[in-house]
C-alpha cells in the first residue's frame, strides 16, 4: 500500500468532506466545482481553520490569505484523486478505515478511544473522517493498481547510484527536509512566493514546526514524513539547491529557492562527513530509488487527471 499509514496522519490534520455538487448547491455555496462534484465555502473554511490549530500558525488575516490559495488547491487534487479511484473501482473495506484511525491514534501515541473523543471535542465530525480515510486508501490503492507496474529499478540503477555515493566519501553529507511548493500555472507564482516566504517567516520564528507545515503543504517525495529527504551528498539536487545547501547551518532553513518547477525551502536537519561505514546498502538504494520514482510519477499521474478535469474556481483568490 503506497504510504497509507503515513499519509494518515496529515488527513488528522486536513480533514475535509465532499458530497455530490447537486446536493451542496442546495445547502451550501459552492466555491468550487471540480468535475460532478463541488468544494463548498465552508468546505474551505473548515480546512483552513483545521490547518491553523493543528499547525500552530497564527490565526491571523494575513496568514489565512496567504494560505487559501495553497488549501483551495489541495482541495481541488483531493477531489480529483477520490474521483479517479471511483473510475478505478477501489473499494475500500470498513476495517481498513478503522484500522486507519487506529494507526493515526497510534502515531499520535493516544489510545484509539481516547482519539474518537477529542475528535469529537474538537467539533470534528467523525463520519468526515472515515470518508476521507477511505478517499485517501482509495487513492494509495489506486496508486499500486495504475503506477506501480510502471516503475522499475535495474541492477544498473542501483549500480550507478552506489558508485556516486563511493565517489562522494570523504564529502560532507546533509540529512534534508524539504517543503515543497509547485508552481503548475504561472499566474500562480507571486501567491506561492508569498506563501513560502510566509511559512520561513512562521517556522524561524518558532511558531510553526517544520515537520507539520512539510506534512500539510509540501508536495514532494517524503511530505507524509514531515518533509524527509534523507542523506543528500553534492550532486543528488537541483543545480539551485545544491547551491545553497552547504551554505545552511545544522538545524536551520533556507530562504525560498525559486527552481524551474516551483519554490523550495531546505531544513539542515544533521550533517556528517560520508564514510565507507555509513554507506547504504544496495538493498536500501533500490527501495528508494524505486519509492522516490513511484511518488514522482503519482504526482504526474495526478497532474495529467487534474489538466484533463473540469474545474470552475468561483473563489476570488
Amino acid at each position: 500500500m503506497f504510504r497509507v499509514l503515513t499519509v494518515l496522519l496529515f488527513l488528522f490534520m486536513c480533514s475535509i468532506a465532499f458530497v455530490p455538487a447537486q446536493a451542496l448547491a442546495m445547502q451550501d455555496g459552492v466555491a468550487v466545482v471540480v468535475n460532478e462534484d463541488a468544494i463548498t465555502h465552508s468546505d474551505v473554511k473548515d480546512r483552513l481553520k483545521l490547518i491553523m490549530v493543528s499547525s500552530g500558525l497564527p490565526n491571523t488575516k494575513d496568514t489565512r490569505d496567504k494560505l487559501r490559495p495553497q488549501i483551495v488547491n489541495s482541495l481541488i487534487e483531493e477531489q480529483i484523486r477520490l474521483q479517479e479511484a471511483r473510475k478505478q473501482k477501489i473499494q475500500v473495506s470498513q476495517e481498513e478505515i478503522e484500522e486507519g484511525i487506529n494507526s493515526i491514534a497510534a502515531q499520535n501515541e493516544i489510545d484509539p478511544q481516547e482519539f474518537r473523543k477529542r475528535i469529537k471535542a474538537s467539533g470534528l465530525n467523525i463520519s468526515t473522517m472515515r470518508d476521507q480515510i477511505r478517499a485517501q486508501i482509495a487513492w494509495g490503492k489506486t496508486v499500486q493498481a495504475v503506477v506501480r507496474p510502471q516503475v522499475t529499478v535495474t541492477e544498473g540503477d542501483v549500480d550507478n547510484f552506489m558508485q556516486r555515493l563511493q565517489n562522494n566519501v570523504g564529502k560532507q553529507e546533509y540529512l534534508v527536509a524539504e517543503v515543497f511548493l509547485p508552481i503548475d500555472d504561472t499566474n500562480d507564482e507571486v501567491k506561492s512566493r508569498n506563501l513560502a516566504r510566509k511559512l520561513v517567516q512562521e517556522i524561524r520564528g518558532g511558531k510553526a514546526p517544520f515537520f507539520r507545515i512539510a506534512q500539510q503543504f509540501s508536495k514532494s517525495a517524503g511530505a507524509a514524513q514531515g518533509g524527509n529527504l534523507g542523506w543528500i551528498t553534492e550532486g543528488q539536487l537541483d543545480e539551485e539547491l545544491d547551491a545553497v545547501l552547504p551554505s545552511i547551518p545544522k538545524g536551520g532553513i533556507s530562504d525560498p529557492i525559486r527552481t524551474s518547477s516551483g519554490f523550495h525551502i531546505l531544513h539542515v536537519r544533521e550533517d556528517r562527513v560520508l564514510t565507507p561505514e555509513n554507506l547504504p546498502t544496495p538493498d536500501d538504494v533500490r527501495a528508494r530509488i524505486g519509492q522516490l520514482r513511484l511518488e514522482r510519477q503519482a504526482q504526474r499521474y495526478l497532474l495529467d487527471l487534474k489538466s484533463t478535469s473540469f474545474i470552475d474556481n468561483r473563489l476570488a483568490l
